[in-house]
């Protein structure tokens, strides 16, 4: 098995306990109701939310996979750090034994967000991935966030 490893930063207008408690805390909820083309709905399979629960996002048909399962690793509220693990899904077919991701939500000068994001695949074999793999999934990630960026921005209320 081995692992490759990508890091990735962007930034957000909005305020890292904002951004987290909706992208992180209430995403089961946030993220169908944002992304209804895309998203049929996110459950927890196992847990309340907390560190070990179990998440399943179920896709729309017609996507490219129609679920995956993660694992919450690490939450914390105070210091805007999120750790879950991709365990089971298409996403992971015959090449990835997981996914890891750890996200760290900073404050920014201007009032906003820096968003550092470390990616881990954890490969099966001598899989090896190519770099524009990594930046197709890269890129997903981005525009979901993106997607729910605006959503805050039009709806100021919305997890103030």
């Amino acid at each position: 098995m081995g692992v490759t490893t990508y890091t990735d930063e962007f930034t957000s207008q909005i305020p890292p306990a904002r951004l987290f408690k909706a992208l992180i805390i209430d995403s089961h909820n946030l993220i169908p109701k944002v992304l209804p083309e895309i998203v049929k709905s996110i459950e927890f399979i196992q847990g309340d939310g907390g560190v070990g629960s179990i998440k399943q996002i179920n896709f729309v048909e017609g996507r490219q996979f129609t679920s995956v399962k993660n694992r919450i690793d690490e939450l914390n509220e105070v210091n805007y750090s999120y750790k879950y693990t991709y365990i089971e899904g298409e996403a992971l077919a015959d090449r990835l034994e997981s996914i890891s991701f750890e996200l760290q939500f900073e404050p920014t000068p201007e009032g906003g967000s820096k968003i550092k994001m470390t990616t881990k695949f954890h490969t099966k074999a001598d899989v090896v991935l190519k770099e524009e793999e990594i930046k197709v999934g890269k890129d997903k990630t981005l525009e979901m966030y993106k997607f729910l960026e605006a959503y805050l921005l039009k709806n100021p209320d919305a997890y103030a």
